[in-house]
């Protein structure tokens, strides 16, 4: 199938996907806020220090707390909503996770001070936890083969598109020095909340889940409404694969906890998950992601330092876009292997401008250096992630392998933005430049995991998956080895 014969065959599950993923949009936008609030002259004045000469700066140590109050709170989440999802399924989980969300969003917007702010991060990570993850597992499960890598792909669009929405509205407000100019940055979260509900309510649920229940009926009417004009027995014989694959799952591994994510073939589908989410904090994404600081840090006034940040989201998204061709056209692997090489090379040049004397050539030319960044991560490790974190785990194992994964990147997230904080920090190491030598390390050792370990995934239902990990067909083997899906009907019918 041809991706406009997908289309035209499932437009409906491509919309639905599409809507509840944009819920991460919301998690784009917090992360963009924090990132840009460093740098922005009313919030530092409001929770910062001064520094001297009528000048504001939040301090090392409470740029890493903020920013990681967040990843520690997601850290929760995603345990409950691997949980969540499992038991009470796709839809219950984001309408409770959007209810808890809109009732945090008061503590960020009436905090006081810098440790009520602390406060606020830390508990809005257990609602944008839940759905980065939902959103790609739920793309997964709703959509055929065809139209998988562009709808999980899509889910790192939808953060983009936050931090975009976040560095535009800042732009917007900074020479407001009165303290709506960061109040309502955080207040304009509360308008994605009541649609999101509405919409949630009326979207289909995963035909998977349902099968997993049980509840094979509820299955067959949530393909229905997923598909354009589908006959009865294409219902039947879909059904009937989805539950063969769930009892060839069930005869191989009949758990379904956290622990059972690291047993038998299970754990290397948990090591490829983790790390390759790992892989993005890994390479030095957190020096991109506190561009707007960073850049001031370099040389640059506030002013050119929220232009060229916006400038670097700009290529993010239009970067996300191209992403649908690469990673349908080349797969997953290529874009791990190439695009680390790549952003290995940009690390060291920025490491390199950092030795001559400073001056404004050395700081408009480091200032290209993330928007550079950005267009290579955006068009390989970045999107490609979400399409192998999607497809990598068992069916019956994909709602915990993906909290288990997206927690890996939230540790590393953590260790990856206090080491950054201290680096492109005036009061703390004041690395400037030369944090991109000590990233471009990293990428070497992301790289040399990402040739002898990450398979190729592109084009293979789940229950190919399935064989090629039990078999333990090696990585650099998995493009052409050739699956007979006769096997699983048939295990899946004893």
């Amino acid at each position: 199938m041809t991706l406009l014969e997908g289309l035209k065959r499932y437009p409906k599950a491509a919309f639905w996907s599409i809507f509840i993923s944009t819920a991460v949009i919301m998690e784009g936008y917090d992360i963009g806020l924090l990132g840009s609030f460093y740098g922005f002259p009313a919030f530092q004045k409001k929770y910062g220090e001064m520094i001297g000469n009528n000048k504001y700066n939040i301090s090392a140590p409470w740029q890493s707390g903020l920013t990681q109050a967040m990843h520690v709170g997601q850290i929760f989440g995603l345990m409950i909503n691997g949980w969540a999802m499992d038991r009470y399924g796709f839809k219950k989980t984001q309408i409770a996770a959007l209810l808890v969300m809109s009732g945090f969003i008061f503590i960020q917007f009436f905090a006081q001070s810098i440790v009520m702010l602390l406060v606020g991060e830390l508990l809005i990570g257990f609602p944008l936890g839940i759905f980065l993850t939902l959103s790609t597992v739920y793309a997964a499960e709703v959509c055929p083969v065809v139209l998988r890598p562009y709808l999980t792909t899509y889910v790192n669009l939808c953060w983009s598109i936050g931090k975009y929405i976040s560095t535009g509205v800042l732009r917007g407000f900074i020479h407001n020095e009165t303290q709506w100019a960061y109040k309502i940055p955080f207040a304009i979260q509360w308008v994605w909340v009541p649609w999101l509900v509405i919409g949630t309510l009326l979207a289909p649920e995963s035909p998977w889940w349902f099968v997993r229940q049980g509840r094979l009926a509820d299955a067959r009417k949530s393909l229905r409404r997923l598909w354009t004009n589908p006959q009865d027995h294409e219902l039947d014989v879909n059904v009937g694969m989805m539950v063969a694959t769930d009892k060839y799952e069930r005869s191989i591994d009949k758990g379904t906890s956290y622990l059972d994510c690291f047993k038998g073939s299970n754990l290397r589908r948990t090591e490829i998950a983790c790390i390759a989410w790992s892989i993005q904090p890994m390479c030095g994404f957190a020096l991109a992601g506190q561009a707007t600081y960073f850049l001031e840090q370099a040389g640059l006034d506030s002013t050119n330092a929220f232009n060229m940040s916006l400038g670097s989201l700009s290529i993010g998204f239009v970067g996300g876009i191209i992403a649908w061709l690469f990673v349908n056209r080349f797969g997953r692997r290529p874009l791990y292997v190439y695009g680390l090489a790549g952003i290995f090379i940009v690390q060291m040049i920025i490491g390199f401008l950092a030795i001559p004397k400073q001056n404004s050539g050395t700081a408009w030319a480091t200032g290209v250096m993330p928007l550079v960044f950005t267009a290579i991560y955006s068009v390989s490790v970045g999107p490609a992630c979400y399409a192998i974190v999607a497809e990598v785990p068992s069916t019956r194992l994909r709602a915990k392998t993906t909290a288990l994964a997206r927690n890996a990147y939230n540790i590393f997230s953590i260790i990856n933005n206090i080491i950054t904080n201290y680096q492109v920090n005036a009061t703390a190491w004041n690395w400037k430049g030369f944090t991109g030598f000590f990233w471009a390390g990293f990428c070497v050792l992301c790289w040399v995991w990402s040739f002898y370990r990450l398979p190729e995934l592109k084009d293979r239902t789940f229950s190919e998956l399935d064989v090629l990990f039990e078999t333990k067909v090696s990585a650099r083997k998995f493009k052409g080895t050739v699956v007979d899906n006769a096997v699983i009907l048939v295990e899946g019918s004893n």
